[in-house]
């Protein structure tokens, strides 16, 4: 009986270690720091147009956020919704806006416009640019 019981206990050890090796091998598949023209299978929901056109431009490959030197850096979401203001912004001659998003030391979203920080979208004191943050924002809602 008790040859029986080491038998046993050594076939379960057998197999722990085996499917805890197997495991190890798949998690090496996953590449999340290379740089790739892809959308990489780790990615559960695909970034907005924007920010991948933005990705590209920077020579970035596809990620799920756009972030560049110098920028403050906020919540993915926050980036991906940045990405889609400044590619609507951009496409306007008469933008005179320079659009960065960012998270605070409490953890709310900062609203950088032309250097000046806005807790709320309704502080931004230009009409025009509101609209086009609340348009952004509904983008970003509709491609998820």
């Amino acid at each position: 009986m008790t040859i029986m019981v080491l038998i046993l206990g050594a076939i379960v050890i057998l197999i722990s270690v085996g499917l805890l090796a197997l495991m190890f091998m798949k998690s090496n598949e996953v590449q999340l720091t290379g740089k790739t023209e892809d959308k990489p299978e780790w990615m559960k929901s695909t970034p907005p147009k924007e920010t991948v056109a933005a990705t590209r431009a920077d020579d970035e490959g596809v990620t799920l956020f756009d972030h560049d030197a110098g920028e403050r850096i906020a919540a993915p979401f926050a980036e991906q919704i940045e990405d889609i203001l400044r590619a609507k912004l951009d496409s306007d001659p008469f933008n005179k806006f320079e659009i960065d998003f960012g998270t605070g030391k409490d953890g709310l979203l900062e609203i950088w416009v032309n250097g000046q920080m806005y807790a709320n979208v309704d502080e931004i004191p230009n009409e025009g640019l509101k609209n086009a943050f609340r348009e952004a924002v509904e983008k970003w809602e509709k491609s998820k």
